[in-house]
């Protein structure tokens, strides 16, 4: 089932979101050479700059407890930004994963905002191996230079390594969800797939069809009849890479697995008309803000009615 959500744009930099993608010196000068990324969390990625400051949300640490952490996957050191409230354990869980972007500033933003509400969240870096996305300024280098490169088998490998991490450090992975924002809005459709744990998925504006490759064989359009959980789809109406007739194959799909899956039959769209892809990402043009807080809302009484 799709709704319909409506409210007022707001006016944010008058750039289109495609150019956001524009190439970008690192060293262009010492203003934007303060938003890149030293670390994982802080700063953004050279192919998002200039940052839209006007809108980006900060939310403060206060009580929380925050930092990397690393997570080993068969001996492999995965970094991932973490968020909880200090000193509490037996917290429910949320993954949240990133845009094509990596683990920047925004993403940790959004972590805290779940641990403020109470969750044990992992934002793992999850293109570590391929490459470090927050050196990129040309979108199409990193696309075929790191992304394209990312295997879905090893992130779900990675996200497994995630959970594991989590119920050894104050989480408990009965309480199990995850979020992603466009390439990881496709990841949390596939993880909804893959890992029985999960209670819930909310996916922003990811990918549902696409080219099959060796790193990406299937999509979420392919296995709907395997959720283990539902999913709520948060899509933009004017996404120009993301069109409406994607999001009704998906729920074609949805509703031919529904006998077989309960996950499909539960899983729902909330399209918001005149939302472009990324509304959510507060530090881009692209960002609306009655979408993306009419999302958020959303997104947390989702998570928190199917017992994530």
């Amino acid at each position: 089932m799709t709704e319909h959500a409506h409210g007022p744009e707001v006016a944010v930099d008058a750039a289109v979101d495609s150019a956001v993608g524009a190439a970008m010196d690192p060293a262009d000068s010492d203003g934007r050479r303060g938003f890149l990324r030293t670390a994982i969390g802080t700063g953004f990625a050279a192919a998002v700059l200039p940052v839209v400051a006007q809108t980006e949300i900060r939310t403060d640490s206060v009580g929380l407890e925050v930092g990397e952490v690393m997570i080993d996957v068969a001996g492999f050191k995965v970094p991932a930004y973490r968020a909880a409230p200090a000193g509490k354990t037996g917290l429910p869980v949320i993954l949240v994963i990133s845009e094509i972007f990596g683990v920047h500033e925004h993403i940790a933003d959004v972590a805290r905002r779940f641990a403020k509400r109470g969750y044990l969240a992992i934002a793992p870096e999850l293109f570590v191996r391929q490459g470090d996305p927050a050196a990129y300024g040309e979108i199409e280098k990193l696309m075929a230079e790191v992304i394209r490169l990312t295997p879905d088998a090893q992130v779900m490998t990675d996200l497994d390594a995630c959970v594991a991490w989590a119920a050894q450090h104050g989480g408990d992975t009965r309480r199990l969800g995850i979020t992603g924002f466009c390439w990881g809005g496709r990841i949390t459709w596939l993880y909804a797939a893959h890992n029985p744990a999960v209670k819930a998925g909310v996916a922003w504006y990811g990918r549902l069809t696409g080219p099959v490759t060796p790193q990406n064989p299937r999509h979420p359009v392919d296995i709907a009849a395997e959720l283990k959980a539902p999913v709520l789809g948060l899509y933009g109406g004017q996404d120009g890479g993301i069109p409406l007739t994607a999001v009704d194959q998906m729920k074609t799909a949805l509703a031919a697995a529904a006998a077989r899956a309960p996950a499909a039959q539960a899983s729902q769209f909330v399209v918001y008309p005149e939302a472009p892809h990324a509304f959510h990402a507060d530090y881009r043009p692209s960002y609306r803000q009655a979408d993306a807080q009419d999302g958020w809302r959303r997104c947390l009484d989702w998570l928190q009615r199917h017992g994530a």
